[in-house]
């Protein structure tokens, strides 16, 4: 699963955005599929980048108010939300929470940041329908499904949002905003 390999570079993107934070926290919902490997590449990428990770369960709703008390009783001074259906199912609420406890956070899909999340950092989804119809167009033509190669994403997107970060008195800084493929402010 792509997704949860790119755990790892989203904590060392919110570790380069937010440098004074030493301990970062992650949410994972226990009950996906790749939870065991999420966990293992974070706390193999919290070692390399010297962070003391909190890793926290979320696997209904009413699991987040109480995650992020947590986090802040353990002095994150940031989180990373991993990839995982359910929890962007609720990517308005972690917006709201995030907000009201005034800490920095990494999703994994722009839609958190349109909806006022603070950076997002994972694959492009219309690359993914071009590639898509592109496979399509194969099979109009007579390929058989099974001979296609199975095909992951190759392009991925880095998205920020201005105003959420000056909410949080946070500075993005230029570099970061100049590679970053959406900048929302």
């Amino acid at each position: 699963m792509i997704g949860s390999t790119l755990e790892a570079k989203r904590l060392e993107i919110l570790h380069e955005l937010v440098p004074k934070a030493s301990t970062i926290a992650a949410i994972i919902n226990p009950n996906y599929p790749a939870a065991k490997t999420v966990t293992q590449e974070l706390q193999e990428a919290g070692v390399r980048l010297d962070l003391k990770l909190a890793l926290l369960s979320a696997e209904k709703e009413s699991d987040l108010e109480p995650a992020f008390a947590a986090l802040v009783q353990q002095g994150a001074g940031a989180l990373l939300v991993a990839q995982d259906p359910f929890l962007v199912s609720l990517r308005e609420k972690f917006a709201t929470l995030a907000e009201r406890h005034a800490i920095p956070v990494i999703y994994p899909f722009r839609d958190f940041v349109e909806a006022g999340g603070l950076v997002s950092y994972g694959p492009d989804f219309a690359d993914g329908y071009r590639q898509a119809a592109v496979y399509v167009g194969k099979i109009l033509k007579g390929a058989k499904p099974a001979d296609l190669p199975v095909v992951q994403p190759t392009k991925f997107e880095l998205v920020f949002n201005l105003k959420t970060a000056k909410t949080l008195s946070l500075t993005v800084p230029l570099i970061m905003q100049m590679t970053a493929d959406e900048v929302i402010e």
